[in-house]
C-alpha cells in the first residue's frame, strides 16, 4: 500500500463528509488538479483505504426505528464456533455492525430492526437455534446521539 501523504489525508476528509463531492471542487480545497484527485481517490479505492462508497440512511426514515445493542456471550470459544458465529452475525440482515471483542462478552452487535417482536424473533434464529450462546445482554438506544463513520485524520 502506498503511504497516505498529506493530500490523501485531505481528499479522505472531504469525501468522508460527503463522497460526491466532485473532484473539481475536492481540488480547490486541496490544491491538486481535478485529474489528481481522480487519480488519488481511485488508487486509494484500489487499496482499500477507502473501503466502500455508499448512502448513510435514517433507519426510522425508512421503518426501522429500533436501533438495539447486544452483547453475546458464548459458551465455546474455539476456532469453528467462533467462525460460526462471526458468520451467522455477517449474514443475518437486522446486525448493521458486529465486532468480535476481549472482555465479558464475545461479541457486540449494533441491531437495527422495525420492532421488538422482531428483534425477539432475531434472537431466536441467531442466539438460541445455534446453541453455543450462554447469555446474551440487550441495551435499547433511546436517542442517536452521534453516529457517523469518519474517522479523526
Amino acid at each position: 500500500m502506498t503511504p497516505l501523504d498529506s493530500f490523501d489525508l485531505a481528499i479522505l476528509r472531504i469525501l468522508q463528509q460527503d463522497n460526491s463531492t466532485p473532484h473539481r471542487l475536492i481540488g480547490e480545497a486541496v490544491n491538486l488538479s481535478a485529474p489528481s484527485v481522480q487519480r488519488r481517490s481511485r488508487r486509494m479505492e484500489a487499496e482499500g483505504v477507502i473501503a466502500a462508497n455508499v448512502a448513510r440512511l435514517d433507519p426510522a426514515k425508512v421503518g426501522l426505528p429500533l436501533t438495539i445493542f447486544v452483547q453475546v456471550e458464548l459458551v465455546s470459544e474455539t476456532p469453528e464456533d467462533i467462525d460460526r458465529m462471526k458468520s451467522l452475525f455477517r449474514e443475518a440482515p437486522e446486525v448493521q455492525q458486529c465486532f468480535y471483542v476481549i472482555g465479558e462478552a464475545d461479541f457486540t452487535l449494533v441491531v437495527v430492526t422495525d420492532s421488538m417482536a422482531s428483534y425477539e424473533d432475531f434472537t431466536r434464529r441467531c442466539f438460541f437455534a445455534g446453541g453455543n450462546v450462554r447469555k446474551f445482554r440487550t441495551y435499547v438506544a433511546m436517542d442517536a446521539v452521534k453516529t457517523g463513520m469518519a474517522l479523526n485524520l
